[in-house]
C-alpha cells in the first residue's frame, strides 16, 4: 500500500491538491481512498459529495471519507476516557467539561490518522491519500511512540502492579477511582497502534509526506519549519507543490507587482527546498470543485506523471547528537569547502555556496547553540553546534 500525505499552512489549497491527487491515481487504475484528518472537514466540499466516517465510492476506483472524531476517540481512547471522566467526577468537575478535558491535546488528530492502520489491515486500497490538518504538528506527535515504548516497557508494569495492590485500599479509604486493568490494556493497545503507524510513516518506500505552499513569505517560512521537523524525525518527503502561481502569460498591469513578488518567492522556494522537486500549479480562473475540475487540476499539476511514484529519495538535512553538542549534516555534492560560507541569524542558518545561498530554519534544539566549525566528509557538510560559553 502507498501512503501520500499533504500538509501545509491553512488556506494554501492542500485539500484540493490531495483530492486531485486521488482523482488522478484512480484515473490510472489504482484503488484509491482519500481521507481528511482535519477537524474542519472540507474534503466533501472539494469533491462536491456527501461523505461519512466510512469510505464511500465517489468515482471509478475512488473512495473518500471524512473521519468521525467521536467514533475514533471511542475506539482508541474510550476506556481511558471513561476512567478520566470518573476521576474528574470524583473531583466534582462538571460532566461536560470533563468530557472535553479528558481528551489529550492532539489525540483527535492521532485518532484520525490511525485510520491508515485500518486501511492497511483491510487491504482494500492500493493508495491512501491523506489531507492532513493545516500544520505539521500532528506529524510531530508521532514521535511519541519512542517515549511511549520506554514508558510501557519500564514504567507501566510497575505502575500496574502497584495499582493492583493499593486499588482496594485507596478506593475504600477515599473513593478515588483507580484505573482497572482494562485501562492499562487500552493504553498499551493505543501505543502499539501508534508504533505501527509510525513505522509505516517513516518507511520511504511506503510513505511520502508532501508540502503544499503558495509563493508568499509567511507560507514559505512555515513550510520550511515543517520540513525541518520532517528531516529531524525521519519522515520522508519527496515533493513540494507550489499552488496558485500567476500564469506566465498574464499581462494585466494590475498584477505586474504581484508577479514580480511571486518571481522572487519562487526563486526563494527553489533555494530553500532543493534538491527536492518542486511542482507548480497555476492560479485557476474559477474554483476547483467536483471530480471533473479536480481532474483538470491534477493534469495541470502532474501532467502525465503518476502521482503515486516516489519523486525523490533522500533527506536534505539531519541532526545528530555528538560529544558536547550536535552536528547538522547537509548533503552538498560537488562542493569545495572554500566556496562555503555560513552565517547564523537567530533561528536561521544562511548557507552560501559560491553565488548560491540557502536559508535553513534550524530545529529548536540548535537555536540556542553556537556554530563551532564545519567540515566535509565525502559529499556531506557537517556543521558542529555547541553551547555558548
Amino acid at each position: 500500500m502507498r501512503i501520500i500525505l499533504y500538509t501545509g499552512k491553512g488556506g494554501v489549497g492542500k485539500t484540493s491538491v490531495a483530492a486531485a491527487t486521488a482523482v488522478r491515481a484512480a484515473e490510472l487504475g489504482y484503488r484509491t481512498v482519500v481521507m481528511n484528518t482535519d477537524l474542519a472537514h472540507s474534503l466533501a466540499d472539494s469533491l462536491d459529495v456527501r461523505l461519512g466516517p466510512e469510505p464511500a465510492r465517489v468515482a471509478a476506483n475512488l473512495w473518500a471519507q471524512e473521519t468521525d472524531i467521536y467514533y475514533n476517540l471511542k475506539t482508541y481512547w474510550g476506556r481511558v476516557q471513561e476512567w478520566l471522566n470518573e476521576l474528574l467526577a470524583w473531583r466534582q468537575v462538571d460532566e461536560v467539561v470533563a468530557d472535553e478535558v479528558s481528551i489529550l491535546p492532539g489525540m483527535e488528530g492521532l485518532a484520525n490518522l490511525l485510520w491508515i492502520n485500518r486501511h492497511r489491515e483491510r487491504g482494500q486500497f492500493d493508495i491512501v491519500v491523506v489531507d492532513c490538518a493545516p500544520t505539521g504538528e500532528t506529524l510531530r506527535l508521532l514521535s511519541f511512540p519512542e517515549i511511549g515504548r520506554w514508558w510501557i516497557d519500564k514504567i507501566l508494569p510497575i505502575h500496574r502492579a502497584a495499582s493492583q495492590i493499593v486499588r482496594p485500599i485507596v478506593r475504600a479509604a477515599s473513593g478515588l477511582p483507580m484505573p482497572e486493568n482494562e485501562v492499562y490494556d487500552a493504553v498499551q493497545e493505543l501505543f502499539a497502534q501508534l508504533d505501527t503507524l509510525h513505522g509505516m510513516l517513516v518507511d520511504a518506500e511506503m510513505t511520502s509526506i508532501r508540502l503544499v505552499l503558495n509563493p508568499e513569505k509567511m507560507v514559505i517560512n512555515e513550510a520550511q519549519r515543517t520540513y525541518t521537523y520532517f528531516n529531524l524525525f525521519g519522515y520522508p518527503s519527496d515533493l513540494v507543490v507550489c499552488n496558485r502561481v500567476l500564469p506566465r502569460g498574464l499581462r494585466d498591469e494590475f498584477f505586474s507587482t504581484w508577479k514580480a513578488t511571486q518571481a522572487r518567492h519562487l526563486e526563494e522556494i527553489e533555494q530553500r527546498f532543493a534538491p527536492m522537486p518542486i511542482l507548480e500549479v497555476p492560479l485557476f480562473k474559477d474554483e476547483i470543485v467536483g471530480v471533473e475540475r479536480l481532474r483538470d487540476f491534477a493534469h495541470a499539476l502532474y501532467g502525465q506523471e503518476d502521482p503515486s511514484r516516489v519523486f525523490w529519495r533522500g533527506r536534505s538535512q539531519r541532526v545528530e547528537k555528538s560529544d558536547g553538542g550536535y552536528v547538522l549534516r547537509l548533503p552538498l555534492p560537488f562542493t569545495d569547502k572554500r566556496d562555503v560560507d555560513l552565517v547564523k541569524l537567530g533561528d536561521e542558518l544562511l548557507v552560501k555556496v559560491g553565488p548560491h545561498k540557502r536559508n535553513l530554519i534550524l530545529p529548536r534544539v540548535l537555536v540556542g547553540l553556537e556554530a563551532d566549525g564545519a567540515r566535509f566528509e565525502g559529499d556531506e557538510l557537517r556543521i558542529s553546534f555547541v553551547r555558548k560559553g
